[in-house]
């Protein structure tokens, strides 16, 4: 029990270091035509990413039946915005340092998801591969112009 409140605390810590970093980056613009613009909203899409970390981790922490399934959503996510950078379909707003971070946090979240490390509830087929259909929605909402 003590390795997986570990294990949640060090990603909460990360997760909320990663927010902190994206909010700060956000730019709020001066009048209210601004904010009906694409530029604005996807500005935002690093932001999503850490809360879903966010979330996965807390739901770690506390033992939650829907941890593996909110894992393996963060980490399809994270991992889909440098593979869809890479591949040319879109440009991330992503800096290098959260790609960094939130790869490696993604592919350990995976890992976690699919072995079902702490015997929480197994994630099916199913809801493995919503998970990656919803990441890769959420990665071209905020960053497909």
């Amino acid at each position: 029990m003590k390795k997986i409140k570990l294990i949640a605390l060090i990603l909460l810590f990360i997760a909320a270091s990663l927010s902190i970093a994206f909010i700060l980056k956000i730019e709020f613009p001066r009048g209210f035509e601004a904010y009906f613009k694409r530029e604005y909203y996807n500005q935002f899409g690093p932001l999503v990413i850490s809360v879903e970390l966010l979330i996965a981790s807390y739901y770690l922490f506390i033992g939650h039946e829907k941890t593996n399934f909110a894992l393996a959503l963060f980490g399809s996510t994270a991992l889909l915005d440098p593979i869809f950078n890479q591949l040319g379909i879109f440009e991330s707003v992503m800096p290098l340092y959260g790609t960094i971070i939130s790869s490696i946090c993604g592919l350990f979240c995976l890992w976690l998801a699919f072995a079902n490390s702490f015997e929480l509830k197994r994630l099916s087929r199913l809801l493995g591969l919503l998970s990656l259909i919803l990441g890769v929605l959420v990665e071209l909402f905020f960053n497909y112009t």
